[in-house]
This record gives structure tokens, sequence and C-alpha cells, in this order.
């Protein structure tokens, strides 16, 4: 793989409570250079961000819906998709209500995910995130098989809200439980180049990553 290449698979964000328009200045810059696929902001900035990328259709604008903890009522929800899409996303990563899920709310949680996903116009990428380091194995299961039912195109590991080391055996899970039905995007704990091209052998198709682990990444296939 060359730069171009690895960067098309890595979305970078400014999505922290302090980051402010200066930090998404940065990362938009950072996204121009390498051709980052996705840039992230937090829903006030959408406006922001969507003027800043406005001249580079290749790199998209990217928010998140009921971020970070996923618990706002639907409505809440798939009022602020819909903003997000009139702002300028052209991406939205949905949280999943991870409470619920434990609940065993298996109705309420596809449901709700059906609602915001089939509110939003289909041009727009919709993955949802699943939060895995809150999760069992069997959890985490069937958290895949609802978003594989809800119609998203993507199941995303998590928020990076939530510490937890990079566990690649369960990510090695992921994709096999979600192989040929969904797209998956690894976000949280991503630190290496090791770490990265043992999850693109895996098939994964897409990296959430901290804007300096990604740089660090990106370059070390410049050498």
């Amino acid at each position: 793989m060359n730069v171009y290449e690895v960067a098309r698979m890595i979305d970078i964000s400014a999505v922290r409570t302090h980051h402010n328009i200066d930090d998404i200045k940065e990362v938009v810059e950072i996204a121009k250079k390498y051709k980052f696929i996705n840039v992230h902001a937090l829903p006030c900035w959408v406006k922001d961000l969507a003027e800043l990328l406005k001249d580079e259709p290749d790199i998209y604008v990217g928010a998140p819906a009921g971020f970070p903890g996923g618990a706002h009522r639907t409505e809440v929800k798939r009022l602020e998709a819909k903003y997000l899409v009139e702002d300028g996303a052209q991406e939205i990563d949905i949280v999943m209500n991870i409470g619920k899920l434990k609940n065993k709310e298996y109705d309420y949680v596809l449901d709700e995910l059906k609602e915001i996903i089939n509110s939003m116009p289909k041009e727009i990428l919709k993955k949802v995130i699943i939060e895995i380091n809150c999760l069992t194995d069997e959890e985490v299961k069937k958290a895949c098989e609802l978003v594989i039912e809800s119609g998203a195109d993507f199941v995303k590991t998590g928020t990076g809200w939530v510490p937890a080391k990079l566990d690649l055996e369960r990510i090695r899970m992921i994709r096999k439980l979600t192989k040929g039905k969904i797209k998956v995007k690894v976000a949280g704990g991503i630190r290496t180049r090791e770490e990265f091209d043992a999850m693109v052998e895996m098939g994964i198709e897409r990296f959430g990553i901290n804007t300096k682990s990604a740089l660090e990444i990106v370059r070390s296939f410049e050498e």
C-alpha cells in the first residue's frame, strides 16, 4: 500500500470537548495534505467544517449523532441527524443505545436505529458505534446482528471515549461475524503501524485514528 491508499482508509477528527475552530482547521489542513478520507467534528461545528472542505470533494464531512453516550431520546438523535445532513455532513456515526442493548431491549435498539437511518437520504453513509469496550462477547455479537439488520453501511467498534487497549482478537471476531454482511470501522486505541497492518490483513475497511497516530502510520508508508 502507498500513502494515499492508507489515508483513504482513515477518518481523522476533532471531537473532544475542548476542540475549537482552530483545532478543526488544523485537522482539515492535515486531511488536505494527505487526502484522509474523512474529517469528523462535533455537531455545532459541522457547518464550519463543510465550508472548510467545500473545495475538497474527495474528503468527506463527518459527524456523530447521539455522541458520545448514545442514550439520548430517539427523537433527539433523529433530529440531530437531520440537522447534521442539512449542515453538510456526508457521513454520520450514530451511537447505539448501549444501556438498552445491555438491558436486552433489542426491539428498542433496532427500531431506533432504523428510524434514524431511514430518516436520512440514501447517499449519506451511516455507521453505527457499538462501543465494544462496554460489552461482553455475546453482547458484541448481538450488537453486530442489530446493526446489520438496521440497514447501516458500517458497524463501528467505539467512540474512542471509553479507555481500553486495542484487542485484535475481538476485532477478528467482529470481522468473522460481519464478513460479507456489513463493513467494519475500527476506532479507539489504534496507535501503531503493526496494529494497522494486522487489521488491514483481516479485511477491515475503515479506521478512526487520532490525528497524531494517523500521521505516524501514514508517514511510515513513505519509507
